[in-house]
């Protein structure tokens, strides 16, 4: 099982960005779920949703203590929230930002992770771009079928198409596949790196 923890806050889609993730698992023919964390649900307030995929039925309900992957879609979140808090050893981290790890404050404790598993891009820039609003979760979810490959963009896709129609349908996907497009980018000279330094 595959378990994702999406942090943001209110008003950025945090829980359709999760209920998409597990359309799109769906649409694979696995088996997903998707719930939120509900705290004070005013908008700017900290938000979790959480995503588990699977290739059999899953029986837990409880929220996902220990994720997989990590998407964060408010980078002022890192040091108001321990975003971190359970993160599996090597998993995965997007946030949506258009600074380094290093610059984020980040770089000492994740020195030792994988580079390829970190991954930043700037969603909101993107559904700016592409939507005209500041919503950066559809983007975010291109970015993270690149990173994490647990789902395919193709998949992304079907999801948005299913949420929404017309030109909101069509700027979502143009600004989930440039995302996914960035971090596949992103991962590639990452790698190249890691490969440079052996």
């Amino acid at each position: 099982m595959f378990q994702v923890r999406i942090h943001g806050r209110g008003g950025q889609g945090v829980v359709t960005a999760a209920e998409m993730l597990s359309i799109a698992a769906f649409e694979e023919g696995r088996h997903a779920q998707a719930f939120p964390s509900f705290g004070s649900e005013r908008t700017g307030a900290p938000v979790v949703a959480f995503c588990r995929i699977a290739d059999k039925e899953i029986r837990l309900r409880e929220p996902i203590m220990e994720p997989d992957a990590l998407i964060i879609q408010d980078p002022t979140l890192l040091h108001q929230v321990d975003v971190f808090a359970g993160l599996k050893k090597g998993g995965y981290i997007l946030i949506n930002t258009n600074k380094t790890f290093e610059q984020l404050g980040l770089g000492d404790f994740l020195r030792d992770w994988p580079h390829d598993r970190l991954c930043t891009v700037a969603a909101t820039d993107l559904s700016r771009k592409h939507v005209g609003r500041p919503m950066p979760n559809v983007p975010l979810l291109g970015g993270f079928a690149a990173v994490s490959g647990v789902i395919k963009l193709e998949s992304v896709i079907m999801a948005i198409n299913d949420k929404f129609s017309g030109k909101v349908a069509a700027g979502n996907i143009a600004g989930a596949t440039e995302a996914y497009d960035i971090v596949r980018a992103e991962m590639e000279e990452a790698r190249r790196q890691e490969a440079a330094h052996a």
